[in-house]
């Protein structure tokens, strides 16, 4: 069902649930795509999302959930009864049922894994040990292994066996008898090799392995890197533990990038629709901190000036196009930096060439932005005031491009998430400098009367 189709459709499902019509509400859900279901329940208000959820069969809704947002989740998870709770988790693969899991409350956690059969609360608690932004926090338990002396017949009867067990298969795993990885089999060889041929044989041995504690984001270059569609995870011995699959990187990617989002742009990435006016302020106001403090220093330089009255409202006039010019390049280099780096475009050792780019990029563009602002100040106030913007603007832009790019990288180098080196810290760095180097340059050629 398109995007479309859900919202014409939500009015009518509103009405259903206000009524009480489970029958025609069950009936509707079922013809639907779990996908659109959680478009419905994202949309709808809590009540009616916890009653809609609840008319839901175990294994519908455990596709449902594995769909949903956090928050939503927790939010029609909460008052589910822990046998609820519990059959939509037996319907889950491993991965899926552990983040489910893992948001709920410690007591609730306890009660659950209790209920569940000893296989699946097992294999949930060894996932939950994982760090959840690693390879062993989104990996999944569920795999197809093979010692490396099966046949291909032996190998093909065991995914019958297996199938309904293990979705989104695409390679068998070859281990030995200690379960040490050695290879992998593609569907597509196995089918074409004959019935008694050995895996051995037939194995891809330069296939690359994940290892457990491995970054989440490194896990989703890794991916990228070599067109992969599922990897083995691995432990320090190399011995097979899990899997990941592409379906786990193209959530691993939205959640990245709307941290990444989140971060460039000052506000937390924990931020949700569904917190209190108050909770978002709380989280905003230590960025908005930031950026206050950088304004008041740049308000105490700027008082440190002493400049005839005349002057003051001509210099005061071009402050903003000055800072807005600094703040938007050292964006533009910093977003620039901090998507390279998320996305493994750019590495460590690159920071010299990186750097050197962008001051070229910033020598190009302070050079046409100052023209025309030197042409544009001379027409209206004359050449003083247009050696001075552009001159400004030529030295503002290229400190605030080089800025934007390097605090990037030097958060990268000293392990810290480059993408908090967004604004407001670089825009209020740049426009502290800017306005010390806009008055400094300011004050020296009215000095000197040229």
């Amino acid at each position: 069902m398109a995007e479309l189709q859900v919202d014409s459709i939500l009015p009518d499902i509103e009405d259903l649930i206000d009524a009480g019509q489970s029958g025609a509400l069950l009936n509707i859900m079922m013809d639907m795509h779990p996908s659109d279901i959680e478009g419905v329940l994202n949309r709808l208000k809590k009540d009616r999302r916890k009653f809609l959820f609840e008319l839901l069969p175990a294994e519908l809704a455990s596709e449902v959930l594995s769909e949903l947002d956090a928050p939503v989740a927790e939010d029609v998870l909460e008052e589910a009864d822990d046998e609820r709770i519990s059959s939509i988790i037996h319907e889950m693969d491993s991965d899926d049922a552990a983040d489910i899991v893992a948001e709920l409350p410690e007591d609730v956690q306890e009660r659950v894994l209790n209920t569940l059969e000893d296989e699946v609360s097992d294999d949930v608690k060894e996932l939950l040990v994982f760090d959840e932004d690693t390879a062993g926090g989104i990996m999944a338990l569920e795999v197809l292994s093979m010692p490396d002396s099966s046949s291909v017949n032996e190998t093909i009867e065991k995914i019958r066996e297996v199938s309904e067990d293990v979705d989104h298969l695409y390679n068998i795993w070859v281990v030995d008898k200690i379960n040490n990885f050695l290879g992998s089999v593609s569907l597509k060889d196995l089918v074409l090799a004959g019935a008694r041929t050995k895996l051995f044989t037939i194995m891809d041995t330069e296939i690359k392995t994940i290892h457990v504690s491995m970054d989440q984001e490194e896990v989703a270059n890794f991916f990228k890197k070599y067109d992969l569609i599922s990897a083995p995870v691995v432990d320090d011995a190399g011995k097979l533990v899990g899997r990941i699959t592409i379906d786990d990187i193209v959530d691993v990617l939205e959640e990245e990038g709307s941290e990444d989002m989140a971060r460039i742009s000052g506000a937390p990435d924990e931020e949700i629709q569904e917190d209190s006016a108050f909770i978002i302020s709380r989280a905003r106001i230590p960025w908005l901190l930031v950026a206050f403090v950088g304004e008041l220093i740049a308000a105490f330089i700027l008082q440190q000036f002493n400049l005839e009255p005349s002057q003051q409202l001509i210099i005061a006039a071009f402050i903003p196009i000055v800072m807005a010019m600094g703040g938007a390049s050292g964006q533009q280099a910093s977003v620039t930096v901090v998507r390279g780096l998320a996305m493994g475009d750019i590495e460590l050792h690159d920071t010299g060439s990186r750097l050197f780019k962008e001051f070229r990029v910033s020598l190009l563009n302070s050079t046409f932005f100052s023209i025309l602002l030197f042409l544009i100040v001379y027409w209206w106030s004359g050449m003083i005031f247009a050696i001075i913007l552009a001159g400004s603007m030529f030295i503002v832009i290229n400190n605030a491009t080089v800025l934007g790019a390097l605090v990037p990288l030097f958060f990268k180098r000293i392990n810290i998430d480059p993408a908090l080196a967004a604004a407001p810290l670089v825009s209020t760095s740049n426009d502290i400098i800017g306005i010390l180097i806009y008055l400094s340059i300011t004050t020296y050629v009215l000095s000197v009367g040229l």
